[in-house]
């Protein structure tokens, strides 16, 4: 399977991308690759801080956003909400990920909510392409780019196939 992901108004300002896909790993494995900082820097982002409910973390993802995170809820292996907020103290948004076992795999469902509605198709594309980075660092057990990246320099990989995907997410709009 191929993530699917799509976009929708929250109000007149703000909307959410939600984005899923299946993957051919236990929901154990799928939770500790979207919960750890070592696996999670095999595919989206650098974490550092504390995972727990209440704690803060510090991200950079492969896109080369940089923002800090507060643990909502985190009721392993199936469900995890963030609060996020950019380092200049801008926008507060939302990222929540639901796992489920489905036949031999798990499900792997993300929203992210609170985003300008006019960046829409490039966060949808972002998602898109951190799941295919994910399937990838599943079957290669290492990292999906090991070029690395920084907040100030995106992962090349990533950055490539998110420039191929944005205009297709743009062009398809609001559902």
């Amino acid at each position: 399977m191929s993530p699917i992901a799509t976009m929708r108004p929250l109000d007149g300002t703000t909307g959410a991308v939600r984005v899923e896909d299946v993957y051919d790993t236990d929901i154990d494995d799928l939770w500790q690759a979207c919960t750890t900082s070592e696996r999670l820097a095999r595919w989206m982002a650098q974490v550092s801080g504390d995972l727990r409910p209440g704690g803060t973390v510090e991200m950079t993802f492969t896109s080369s956003w940089s923002g800090t995170a507060r643990v909502e809820r985190c009721d392993a292996p199936h469900h995890l909400l963030l609060r996020t907020s950019s380092p200049d103290g801008g926008e507060e948004g939302w990222i929540e990920a639901w796992l489920t076992t489905e036949d031999d795999g798990t499900r792997l469902v993300v929203e992210e909510r609170g985003l300008p509605l006019e960046v829409l198709h490039h966060h949808a594309a972002g998602w898109h392409t951190h799941l295919e980075d994910l399937g990838r660092a599943l079957a290669l057990d290492a990292t999906a780019h090991p070029e690395g990246w920084s907040a100030d320099r995106p992962a090349p990989r990533w950055e490539h196939r998110w420039t191929e995907l944005a205009p297709a997410y743009e062009a398809v709009g609001l559902a």
